[in-house]
């Protein structure tokens, strides 16, 4: 813990006082101390509730001429950045700068967002833990089966919808309304695509999104079968772990008109030391309050099982954001899950050692000692 202690310069009518803090030293507390020359030097109590505001950018100290402001110094209490950049705590962090102190842009969904540019999270996968946020309760059973899904190199949502999995169904119903017409509510349109081969050939497919790039990337147009970048990366992490082309990518510049989205997550890259395996996860676009969970899980969970197929013990797993954004419309989940304390990640089994990468199931997959907080609900983007 480090103290900061700041004297309120004050002037005519001026009744509010501001200390900006370096970067990575969220505030943790403020407290009045006594005047300066007083015979008693012990911190006065914590100011009174809705007088101290630890924010973003430093801390706003109201109502000063009711303590005697010209005569009080106030002390900052804070976490040190070594602290405070790990785990949980230093997503709540990057989610607080954004909505406090981010710049509020347009975007294609006329939402609305407030933005920070450039950002890295780094989370420790070395004692089996998981980074799944616990601040709030993460479906991590439909990120699993989202996770298989992009490694069978579909781009049908009909595999997700039979399995229950609803996450990627408001693109296509999009698309279908607008054109179609119609307003049909997801629970019609998805029993279509399921009872009607032929309008899910039509409307439920997403184009050459993820799954389609990592598992079958063209080399030429109408190439059907394309470069397997996931069995590529899995045999040059085998044969030359010191390779610094352990990468695969979704971002096919060619192939982006056609994606019902454009990928978020885009790149990752993989670095081999001491027997141990560690990523980097480079995303060009991030809704930090819905979609960062399952990013980062889902990266996370993908680390692992690249290792245990290549052999590797897990190291960590640096998550990168270039466009990190809240909703505008996001403002009671950003409330909620700042007020709560984040808890111990829960650990991650690998029940079993399938054959390849592409073998996984859903029952493979065990996640234990996930205690979280209860869900917030909150609108999607479209």
């Amino acid at each position: 813990m480090k103290l900061w202690r700041f004297s309120p310069p004050l002037g005519e009518g001026r009744e509010t006082a501001h200390l900006r803090r370096p970067r990575g030293w969220p505030f943790d507390r403020v407290e009045r101390l006594p005047p300066r020359g007083s015979a008693k030097r012990r911190v006065s109590p914590a100011l009174p509730e809705g007088e101290g505001e630890c924010g973003a950018r430093g801390i706003r100290v109201a109502s000063l001429a009711a303590h005697g402001t010209a005569r009080h110094q106030f002390r900052v209490a804070t976490f040190p950045p070594d602290r405070a950049a790990t785990g949980e705590t230093a997503y709540l962090d990057l989610l607080h700068r954004v909505w406090d102190t981010g710049a509020r842009r347009g975007d294609r969904t006329g939402t609305g967002t407030r933005a920070l540019f450039g950002e890295t999270l780094r989370f420790d996968l070395s004692d089996g833990s998981v980074p799944l946020l616990t601040t709030k309760r993460v479906f991590w059973k439909t990120a699993v089966r989202e996770l298989l899904w992009f490694l069978s190199g579909d781009t049908s949502i009909v595999p997700l919808v039979r399995q229950g999995v609803h996450i990627w169904t408001d693109w296509p119903l999009d698309k279908y309304n607008a054109t179609s017409g119609e307003a049909l509510r997801r629970d019609t349109f998805e029993a279509r695509l399921l009872n009607d081969d032929a309008f899910a050939a039509q409307w439920g497919d997403l184009g050459p999104v993820y799954g389609h790039q990592w598992r079958h990337w063209p080399r030429f147009p109408g190439d059907a079968e394309g470069i397997d970048q996931i069995a590529a990366l899995v045999a040059g992490l085998r044969t030359n772990p010191a390779s610094r082309r352990h990468l695969f990518t979704g971002w096919n510049v060619a192939d982006l008109p056609r994606m019902a989205l454009p990928p978020c997550h885009m790149t990752y890259q993989y670095f081999v030391a001491d027997g141990r395996l560690s990523g980097i996860l480079y995303q060009r676009s991030c809704d930090l309050g819905l979609g960062f969970a399952f990013n980062i899980f889902e990266a996370a969970l993908l680390l692992r099982m690249i290792a245990q197929q290549c052999d590797l013990e897990p190291g960590e797993i640096v998550w990168m954001g270039a466009d990190c954004h809240v909703y505008l419309n996001h403002a009671d989940l950003v409330a909620t899950q700042l007020a709560r304390a984040p808890k111990p990640f829960p650990q991650l089994r690998l029940t079993r050692r399938p054959a390849s990468i592409f073998d996984y199931a859903f029952d493979d997959i065990a996640v234990d000692g996930y205690d979280p907080h209860p869900a917030i609900a909150a609108p999607v983007a479209v």
